[in-house]
């Protein structure tokens, strides 16, 4: 969960910014005399929309990086690092892409996968996990990332992220501009009135909520998928489905302490998890073919 919620955070950082520097450049010029411009409005929608996806993807790694302390290893350091190192560079060679960056990182467990390219990611995993699984636990967790970049995953969120961003933008402007001509029908104005503005505001939160919940359903789909990439990557299933069970039984790092009792585990919460219940994704594997 930890690589998408920096993606998703970063993707709302850079939207935020982009917004801003559009509206000090005057770019955003898609409200004219003569009314909504819906050919520049969108333009402007799908510039603000995969900019800050794509931008957020392409710094993906970086960001990783500096917010979960990870520390670059080449296998050299020691027995450890190089059965890690060697791990990654088997996987990744038998799913057919470079060798990632590898890393270890402090904190419970926990691991994940980054990077805008599929011969140029990253593959950490958390000391808490290296701790609490067995070897052939992690190797199936290992797989379980090196199997989300050979998938193109970060490339495929970019792409949904992008779109869900663009019919943000461009709906709540659109609607933003109704809203504002059904509230001061009749008045002549040179520009937009408040109305639009705080439409505009509330809808961009609304919207964004529901365009949350469908990157977040993909993002469901993905874990399944990688599930069993790596399962074929080990050879069979049951080293995955052991690492799932044992990550059921431990609390996963996915959240700074002091945002933990923000976490959304239950009811409409549901909705917003990136990540399926590990009861699901232990049975889907099971009856997978």
């Amino acid at each position: 969960m930890k690589r998408i919620l920096l993606f998703l955070a970063t993707n709302l950082a850079v939207v935020v910014v982009l917004g801003v520097v559009a509206s000090l450049l005057g770019v955003n010029r898609y409200l004219t005399a003569n009314g909504l411009n819906l050919g520049a409005l969108l333009v402007f929608a799908f510039i603000m929309g995969f900019g800050g996806a794509i931008i957020s993807l392409l710094i993906s790694k970086p960001v990783a990086k500096w917010s979960s302390g990870v520390q670059v290893i080449t296998g050299t350091e020691g027995p450890d690092e190089a059965w890690i190192v060697n791990t990654v560079r088997k996987f990744a060679d038998q799913a057919g892409i470079g060798m990632p960056e590898v890393g270890v990182f402090p904190g419970e467990p926990n691991a994940f996968a980054t990077g805008a390219f599929k011969n140029n990611a990253l593959v950490a995993v958390s000391t808490g996990l290296l701790q609490g699984m067995t070897r052939e636990e992690v190797e199936a967790v290992i797989g379980h990332e090196v199997a989300h970049i050979a998938n193109g995953d970060m490339v495929t969120m970019t792409l949904i992220q992008g779109v869900m961003n663009t019919f943000v933008v461009f709906l709540s402007r659109v609607i933003g501009y109704l809203v504002d001509g059904w509230l001061n029908r009749g008045e002549q104005r040179s520009g937009p009135g408040i109305g639009y503005f705080v439409t505009t505001i509330v809808l961009d939160i609304l919207l964004g909520f529901l365009a949350a919940i469908i990157v977040a359903w993909f993002s469901r789909q993905r874990e399944f998928r990688a599930d069993r990439g790596a399962a074929q990557l080990m050879g069979r299933k049951q080293p995955m489905i052991n690492a799932l069970a044992r990550l059921g039984g431990m609390v996963p790092g996915e959240l700074p302490k002091g945002l933990q009792t923000a976490g959304i585990t239950s009811g409409v919460g549901k909705l917003f998890s990136t990540h399926p219940p590990i009861e699901e994704r232990i049975a889907a594997l099971q009856n997978a073919q």
